[in-house]
C-alpha cells in the first residue's frame, strides 16, 4: 500500500559525500507528515541497522557510527525523505533502506524501499 522509491546510491571515494532520496506514494498520500521516516543499512553478513530517523515533529535520531557525518531531513510537500552522507568511510558501504512507519508501529511493521547500494572505494 505504501511505496517507497529510493534514488541516489552509487560509488564514492573515502571522505566523499552522497545524498539518498526516498519518495513515498500510495496509501501514505495525504498523511506523509504523520509518518516516522528512517534510513537503515545492511552490509553483507550483517543485520539491518538504524542509520537515522526523523519523526513528524522533526526530531532526529542517529546511530553513533554516523552522528556528525550524516543528516536526515524531510520535505512533506514532496513526500520525500533525504539522507545526506558526508565524510564517507570504508565501513559505510551497504544497502540503504528507506523505512516509513506510524508511531504505533515498529520499523519491521512499516514499509521499506529497495535498498540501493552505496559503495565507498579508494
Amino acid at each position: 500500500q505504501v511505496q517507497l522509491v529510493e534514488s541516489g546510491g552509487g560509488l564514492v571515494q573515502p571522505g566523499g559525500s552522497l545524498r539518498l532520496s526516498c519518495a513515498a506514494s500510495g496509501s501514505i498520500r495525504n498523511i506523509f507528515s504523520f509518518y516516522i521516516m528512517g534510513w537503515y543499512r545492511q552490509a553483507p553478513g550483517k543485520q539491518r541497522e538504524l542509520v537515522a530517523s526523523i519523526n513528524s515533529g522533526g526530531s532526529t535520531n542517529y546511530a553513533d557510527s554516523v552522528k556528525g557525518r550524516f543528516t536526515i531531513s524531510r520535505d512533506n510537500l514532496k513526500n520525500t525523505v533525504y539522507l545526506r552522507m558526508n565524510s564517507l568511510k570504508p565501513e559505510d558501504p551497504a544497502a540503504y533502506y528507506c523505512n516509513a512507519r506510524l508511531l504505533t508501529a515498529a520499523p519491521a511493521g512499516g514499509s521499506w524501499g529497495q535498498g540501493p547500494q552505496v559503495t565507498v572505494f579508494s
